[in-house]
């Protein structure tokens, strides 16, 4: 009965296009001995198969055993065919893409894979130094495509017509380029050269190898801006400390840490440690930037990152990477091409406009970049990766939610206002962004704008409904209202902290109907209820809503915005707060805090904290690092970028010391209207007491991190016990500090509590929009059941 013909049609769905998912198929097809086809469809691949019943079942099989190295299979439905008009296949075929509603993913940009690393460095092979090879396996997706179904004509490769050799790889099932959309050679593919800081080119002085040539300018100290996948880089030996000096004044970034590049582990391994989990990261099709521990005896540029113990290391990703780190013998470093705060550019005119002054030479190409793509950040933290930054390797694969959020309309959530991100949500598939950037950016406004419009148009989404963060003025929330009111659609509103943990919720695959967590979300600032500013939060969270339990004493942000960048405003108004200033210039005058904060208009600042005049409250855990780290001196006049003075109050602290340190600084939690609040009166007290008896500024933060630990897991696991909670989900940008995520995850589980924290998204504001669908989505299903 076996031998009997059938015919079946399969549908694959998933990241299964740009992959080399159809000639898999051909070759698994053949290999079964089947008849039929195999072509690209909206949603994912569609294959019509005919032959004995056991040979279609083998071939579903391998198909789920052996699937291309980048695609991601979702499910595998199988219905039966009629025989008539498909008895007549004529062996197995693959056929052209047909168009339809888009229901399948765009596969992120993938490292060069070992094949395409031998070719180029094959003297015999025709790809023999060619900077633009790949095949399916790795190359550039995301960055180049226009729309989908993922085809040559979609992407930027449009202009560059293959040549005979490439048109039968590109034509042959069998080659591993077959429908390799980007497939190029030096015959008919992009081209590189280098320019110096004129324009003129330099590639006819130095024959066909600007490659070459760009390595010895950046040995000799160049700063070079170079082209890459995502985005045009700026490059400089990391070992030559005038060279990273330099670009750090010319760019304007003068204390946020720079991203290295090395040729191989063994050279990331001469200046960081590397656990065999962060080595997989860096080798990973991803690519990512891996925040590593630095070695004592690391000889690298101090410039490189200021102020920390740890350096951002990754790994070649490209052709033209690969040959540029070959010839150098020590890690470079690759930051992207900007002036600091605005968006990394992609485009060759722009680059000459905006890197001139920067750059001395310029390594460009002709292959045109479509989407702009930061490098990814990761960090290994309580023994998993966890996502700093998501964009090139990771962005826009789909994050898989629980099926009952299969029944969503198409959803809209435009984030936060700091590190954004956008989701398009369908069903139970939530489509996040690349990083984009922070909002207050004008740049950063156009792209983010620009980008949206792409996504829809790639994933041709209409949403029915729009979520916005709960911040009036937050540019995210007022796009999200003329949206709203331009297309009659519906708009939600969620609160930044419900959001927080909600994305958390979603990506640990928490059901609709999951029961209510404890959330702890940790953050620099976000609009709470009533208008006020939150970020020291206990919540008892659901998808639908929360319930504010807990929060930290709310403590003036005198001059309001100002002290976000200046945080010896945050330490005067905690001393404000708690003590009294007469008796503290009394007490501790000979303190430098003391000190310094008497050379400030002290008189305005207390009538400004007492009147509240552009002072408002805030329950900001952010602000707490920010005062504590500007009291032993870090940052202590001026941050130049978010997060800098906490980042560095962290690096203080050593590992050994910390473990063996006994308790931190004490805290004291009250009881107001039913909610528990603590404040930090002992902290401050003991802190004091310690820069007068002059104890090392790492002892003082390392204190400070155990009784914040202490703080929020004593604290935690008074309010499970009281609500009858067993889940706490951990959220928001403190929690990328790997003590506190480290320390709080430790305690609550072992008191037996189940601890969720973020990995696949960021902590940070980058993981807002996941967590603001699917709470409107949440709330839109209750409402129609």
């Amino acid at each position: 009965m076996n031998n009997e013909t059938y015919a079946e049609r399969i549908r694959v769905r998933g990241l299964v296009q740009g992959v080399g998912f159809r000639p898999t198929v051909w070759n698994l097809a053949n290999r079964c001995k089947l008849s039929g086809a195999v072509w690209n469809d909206a949603e994912g691949v569609l294959i019509d198969a005919v032959g004995s019943q056991s040979s279609i079942d083998r071939l579903v099989q391998l198909i789920e055993q052996q699937p291309p190295p980048l695609a991601k299979i979702d499910v595998i439905e199988r219905q039966p065919l009629a025989l008539a008009g498909r008895a007549d296949y004529i062996g197995f075929e693959i056929v052209k893409s047909r168009g339809g509603e888009v229901l399948t993913g765009i596969v992120p940009d993938a490292a060069t894979c070992d094949a395409c690393l031998q070719d180029i460095n094959d003297p015999q092979n025709r790809r023999y130094r060619y900077p633009f090879t790949n095949c399916t396996h790795c190359g550039p997706r995301l960055s180049i495509v226009r729309a989908i179904p993922y085809d040559r004509a979609t992407t930027s490769m449009a202009v560059f017509q293959q040549c005979e050799s490439c048109l039968t790889e590109y034509r042959d099932p069998a080659d591993r380029r077959f429908h390799a959309q980007p497939n190029a050679c030096p015959v008919c593919g992009p081209r590189v050269w280098l320019e110096d800081a004129a324009g003129i080119s330099l590639t006819d002085a130095v024959g066909n190898e600007p490659i070459t040539h760009a390595i010895r300018l950046l040995q000799s100290g160049a700063i070079l801006a170079i082209k890459g996948i995502g985005g045009i880089h700026l490059a400089c030996d990391a070992g030559n400390e005038q060279a990273v000096t330099t670009l750090r004044r010319r760019k304007q970034r003068y204390h946020k840490a720079f991203a290295l590049m090395a040729a191989d582990i063994v050279m990331v391994r001469h200046y960081a440690e590397v656990s065999e989990q962060e080595a997989r990261l860096l080798e990973s099709i991803a690519a990512p930037i891996v925040i590593l521990q630095q070695r004592g005896d690391a000889t690298l540029a101090s410039a490189i990152a200021p102020g920390q113990n740890s350096l951002g290391f990754m790994l070649p990703y490209t052709p033209l990477h690969h040959l540029l780190m070959q010839g150098l013998q020590r890690p470079i470093v690759l930051t992207s091409g900007n002036i600091s705060d605005e968006p990394q550019v992609i485009a060759n005119d722009v680059a000459h406009v905006q890197l001139s002054g920067i750059a001395d030479y310029w390594l460009l190409h002709d292959r045109e970049i479509v989407n702009r793509l930061d490098d990814s950040v990761v960090r290994v933290m309580d023994g998993e990766a966890r996502m700093v930054r998501r964009a090139r390797g990771y962005a826009p694969a789909p994050i898989t939610l629980p099926t009952t959020f299969a029944s969503v309309p198409p959803i809209l959530a435009l984030g936060g206002e700091l590190k954004n991100t956008f989701c398009l949500m369908k069903g139970n598939k939530a489509i996040l962004s690349q990083h984009m950037g922070d909002l207050e950016n004008g740049a950063t406004i156009k792209e983010y704008h620009r980008s949206l419009a792409l996504y829809r148009q790639l994933f041709q989404q209409d949403p029915s409904t729009v979520v916005v963060d709960h911040h009036p003025n937050y540019l995210s929330t007022q796009w999200g209202q003329q949206m709203a009111e331009e297309f009659e659609i519906h708009l939600e509103r969620v609160q930044h902290h419900h959001a927080h943990i909600a994305s958390c919720m979603a990506e640990h695959g928490c059901e609709l109907e999951q029961a209510d967590v404890l959330g702890i979300a940790l953050d620099g600032l976000g609009m709470g209820e009533e208008g006020a500013l939150w970020g020291g939060e206990f919540l008892r969270v659901n998808y639908r809503s929360f319930q504010r339990l807990g929060y930290f004493k709310p403590t003036a942000m005198l001059g309001g915005a100002k002290a976000m960048y200046e945080p010896w405003r945050n330490t005067l108004a905690y001393l404000f707060s708690e003590f009294s200033w007469e008796n503290l210039t009394r007490d501790y005058a000979d303190l430098n805090i003391i000190q310094f904060l008497n050379s400030k208009p002290i008189t305005n600042l207390q009538q400004m904290f007492e009147r509240q005049l552009n002072s408002p409250l805030a329950s900001s855990c952010g602000r707490l690092f920010d005062a504590v780290a500007a009291a032993i001196g870090i940052c202590r006049d001026q941050a130049s970028h978010e997060g800098q003075a906490a980042i560095e109050l962290e690096a203080l602290v050593g590992r050994d010391q910390f473990e063996a340190l006994g308790p931190g600084y004490g805290y004291q939690s009250t009881l107001n209207d039913g909610q528990y609040l603590l404040s930090w009166r002992p902290l401050w007290q003991a802190l004091l007491d310690d820069l007068q008896q002059s104890v090392a500024p790492a002892v003082i933060a390392a204190k400070f991190h155990k009784g914040l630990i202490t703080a929020v897991s004593e604290t935690a696991l008074n309010l499970c016990r009281q609500q009858n909670l067993d889940t706490v989900v951990l959220s928001g940008g403190v929690f990328q500090n790997r003590l506190l995520l480290e320390g709080v995850s430790q305690r609550l589980r072992e008191q037996a509590l189940t601890v969720l924290s973020p990995r696949l998204l960021p902590a940070n504001d980058g993981g807002l929009s996941l967590g603001q669908a699917v709470v409107a989505a949440a709330r839109q299903l209750h409402r129609v059941n």
